[in-house]
This record gives C-alpha cells, sequence and structure tokens, in this order.
C-alpha cells in the first residue's frame, strides 16, 4: 500500500503546487457592413488588444438566418473573458439577437465559443428588422 500511496501523494503534490494559468482579458474595435433579406451576411474587420500587450488585426465575418431584412454599417467594440491565449480568439461565435432600426441603430450580443465570452455592442447605420441566429466567425486579417 505504501509503494502505491508515496508515488500518488508525490503526482498530487504537483498538481496542487503547479501555478495557476492567467487568463487574459481582450477588447476588439471593429466595423462591420451587412444586409439581410431572410439570410444575414456581413463583414467586417477590426483590432484586438489584450491587457499582456499584444495586438492583433483581425477580419470578420457573419453569416446566419431567421425571421430578417436590411442593411447596417456598425462601429462597435467587444470584451473577451476568459481567454488562455491570444491565439484563442480566433473561431467561430454562437450568436443570437434581435435588431431593429432606423437610420441611426444600436445593438449588444454576447457569444461564446468554449469557456470564452464576448460581449459587443456598436451603433451604426442603416435599416433592419428582425430576429437571427448564425455565427460571429474572427480570423487573421486579410484583405479579401
Amino acid at each position: 500500500m505504501k509503494k502505491i500511496l508515496i508515488p500518488m501523494l508525490c503526482l498530487t503534490s504537483l498538481f496542487l503546487l503547479r501555478p495557476a494559468v492567467a487568463e487574459m482579458k481582450c477588447e476588439m474595435d471593429f466595423q462591420l457592413k451587412s444586409w439581410s433579406v431572410f439570410y444575414k451576411s456581413g463583414k467586417g474587420s477590426g483590432t484586438v488588444t489584450c491587457d499582456n500587450g499584444k495586438k492583433a488585426r483581425v477580419s470578420i465575418r457573419t453569416h446566419g438566418g431567421g425571421i430578417t431584412f436590411g442593411k447596417s454599417n456598425i462601429t462597435g467594440h467587444g470584451e473577451f473573458k476568459n481567454v488562455p491565449s491570444m491565439q484563442d480568439i480566433y473561431g467561430s461565435y454562437a450568436s443570437a439577437g434581435g435588431h431593429a432600426g432606423v437610420v441611426k441603430s444600436a445593438s449588444a450580443q454576447s457569444l461564446s465559443k468554449d469557456d470564452i465570452t464576448l460581449d459587443i455592442s456598436g451603433t451604426g447605420t442603416g435599416v433592419d428588422l428582425g430576429f437571427d441566429f448564425g455565427d460571429f466567425k474572427i480570423s487573421r486579417y486579410s484583405k479579401k
């Protein structure tokens, strides 16, 4: 029994003494142009800045569908929480939202990907009305 117990205690103490990995907080400023007629599509770009000093230029694509009509141009800000590393900001975030606006509009949304949350808000111009589901994809910047 001692032969098993001592190695188990050693392994357990290694995990307990391991330093905690600090998760970063990051912010994103972005611009997004979108249109919708049942199907919603948007394209934009932004800059992500993390509290460890790292920065990245990103491309944004949105896709979805629902009962939605309109066209908009949004300037926004987002806050990421629970980010293990800068590489983890990339990927698709699940989204659902309602929107309405004529000439000037504002919106806010909370998105998620794994344990990371992204809260975004923005203001802009356009005409839009509806409710949609879809994804908000962040990738490394490209001019496409």
